[in-house]
Order: C-alpha cells, then sequence, then structure tokens
C-alpha cells in the first residue's frame, strides 16, 4: 500500500495519508483531478497547491477512496481543508481515549464527539465516523456552512450519525449547544488563527509566496484575494486571534468539566502556550496534555485538559452510559 521509502514520518502511524499521493489511482476515483495534476521540476506528479479548485478536486478524490464518500462539495470560498493532517488529529484523539499501542485501531460507535467549528466541509465527522465509528454533533455559528454540511451529510447517508447544530450565541463554544444531561467523551476544534482580516491577509501572501504564487510584488488588500485561497471570515479570524479564542473556550469549559471527559482544540502557535497553560490552571484542569503534530515543515500541536481523575472518569462512563 504505502512505500516505505516514500513515508511522510510526521504523520501518526495510522494516518492513511503517510504515503505520497498516487494521483494514478485518485485520478480513478475522481476524473476531474487530472485537470490539475502536474509535473513538477523532480518528475513527480503533483497540483498546485494554491489552487482552491485543485485542492477541492483532490479532497474530493481522498474522500471517495478512503473514507467512502462519494458527494462532497463547499461553496465557493470556504475553507477547502488538508485531509491528512484533519486525520491526524483524528488519531490522536484516538490514542488520547482508548490509551492503546499507537498501531492498534480500536472502534467504538458509543463514543460521542462535539466538533466545534465544524464548518461547511464536516471533515473531522466524516473521517471520525469511518475510521473509529464515531457519532458527532457539529456546530457552528454560520447557517450557510450548516446547510451545506447537512446537504454532506445526507447524501453519504451520515444523518444518523452526524447531527448539525447552530450556535447562535457567537461568544460561546458550549453554552447553548450542549443540553442538560448530555454527554461528550471528546470536543475538538480547529480555532480562528489569526486576529483580523490584515493579518489573515499578510499570512496568505507569506503561504503565496512559500507556493510560488507571488515574489516581490505587491498583494493586493482585499477579501477576494483570501477568500480565493480558501476561507470565510469565522473560519479565519476573530477578535485576539487563536489565543484568545482558545482562552474562552478554556473558561467556558469549567461550567461543563463533568458532560465532558476531555476537552481538545488544534493549537497553530507554539508562542502561546504559556498562556494557555496558564489559563488552564486558572479554571483548575486536573490534567493537562500537549500532543506534537507535524506534517511536512508544519508544526502544530493539540492541546487536552480533563477535569477529573482516574475514578471520576469511570464514574463518568457509566452515567454516560445511562444517558444514551
Amino acid at each position: 500500500m504505502v512505500n516505505p521509502k516514500k513515508i511522510k514520518t510526521g504523520l501518526h502511524v495510522r494516518n492513511m495519508h503517510r504515503g505520497q499521493y498516487d494521483f494514478d489511482q485518485l485520478i480513478t476515483s475522481n476524473p476531474a483531478l487530472a485537470n490539475y495534476v502536474k509535473i513538477n521540476d523532480h518528475h513527480h506528479s503533483t497540483i498546485d497547491f494554491g489552487n482552491p479548485l485543485a485542492v477541492k478536486a483532490l479532497n474530493q478524490a481522498l474522500l471517495k477512496r478512503f473514507y467512502g464518500v462519494f458527494e462532497w462539495d463547499i461553496p465557493a470560498h470556504y475553507l477547502c481543508p488538508a485531509i491528512p493532517g484533519r486525520a491526524d488529529y483524528l488519531h490522536y484523539m484516538a490514542d488520547l481515549l482508548n490509551s492503546k499501542i499507537p498501531t492498534v485501531l480500536v472502534r467504538n460507535e458509543n463514543v460521542r464527539v462535539l466538533d466545534v467549528g465544524v464548518g461547511a466541509n464536516v471533515i473531522y465527522p466524516i473521517i471520525g465516523n469511518y475510521v473509529y465509528g464515531w457519532r458527532f454533533v457539529g456546530v457552528d455559528i454560520d447557517t450557510k456552512a450548516l446547510k451545506n454540511a447537512k446537504l454532506i451529510a445526507e447524501a453519504n447517508n451520515l444523518s444518523g450519525v452526524i447531527e448539525l447544530r447552530l450556535q447562535s450565541l457567537s461568544t460561546s463554544t458550549f453554552s447553548g449547544v450542549i443540553s442538560d444531561g448530555e454527554y461528550f467523551d471528546l470536543t475538538i476544534c480547529n480555532p480562528p488563527f489569526h486576529e483580523s482580516l490584515d493579518e489573515a491577509l499578510a499570512g496568505t501572501h507569506r503561504k503565496w509566496r512559500g507556493l510560488g504564487k507571488v515574489k516581490n510584488q505587491s498583494f493586493s488588500k482585499n477579501k477576494s484575494a483570501i477568500l480565493n485561497f480558501g476561507g470565510q471570515n469565522a473560519e479565519l479570524y476573530c477578535a485576539g486571534g487563536e489565543e484568545a479564542f482558545v482562552k474562552c473556550m478554556i473558561n467556558e469549559s469549567k461550567q461543563f468539566a463533568t458532560q465532558c471527559l476531555w476537552f481538545t482544540t488544534l493549537i497553530s502557535k507554539a508562542s502561546i502556550l504559556p498562556e494557555i497553560y496558564r489559563a488552564l490552571k486558572h479554571v483548575s484542569a486536573l490534567q493537562v496534555k500537549t500532543i506534537n503534530m507535524s506534517q511536512g515543515q508544519k508544526k502544530s500541536r493539540v492541546v487536552a485538559w480533563t477535569f477529573l481523575n482516574t475514578s471520576q472518569q469511570s464514574a463518568w462512563q457509566r452515567d454516560k452510559d445511562k444517558a444514551v
């Protein structure tokens, strides 16, 4: 399946995307991908990862081939995620829940996951349900994103395992979407990274330069430029950026300490970790874990926390089973 000489060692050992993309096989899954495949200077097949249409065609092929999703599309300008990195997050979360040997894949259909900011692409629920059998509740503040996510779930017979909810409280994470007596084994989140549109545009400029899309020319600071790279406002930035968003999530998590076993979030900026740890200490999180991840040159990490000790976690599981 995977050529050992071409393994991307930074990805989780269970990640099905550790090898180089086999574009010939992927094109059989999605013939439209052929329109974007080219040969690079190293005589390898690739696509222009700065072209959202190319990335979308690649995602459609990957989802069909590896995850049994035959109908998947997103509206123009919405975030088109990198699937290997999204899968990595979930594989590490499976390790967190199961505490098993990393090479062992354990399915558990009783696991419930809350996806904060599910987006129009509904990627985490798709992967998590297919690989691990988990059931998801995806929440978002964007009605258009939820409408598209619902279409994807219905088209692929996933409505029974993926529930979608509108978060009408724009400054809240869990309040308004977690009901009394409702339990989640895990919460996941890919928080907005930037503090403002200008910062998001600057980040896009750096990405485009890295992909060879621009050199030293001026980069027009307009809305269409950032959107063409992929992502709506709420997906890319918020007041205070990633740090403020996660700290608010941490503060609110205390209110749901007995309803969620593990709270987790991606953290892109390593520089904010000291503030995140301080916030977790302030709310008296009982256990905090930092899980490092990498995909190529990109480094990120997941911070996970719980308010329950070992015996409380066992009691929590019994209460959850009774509530199901």
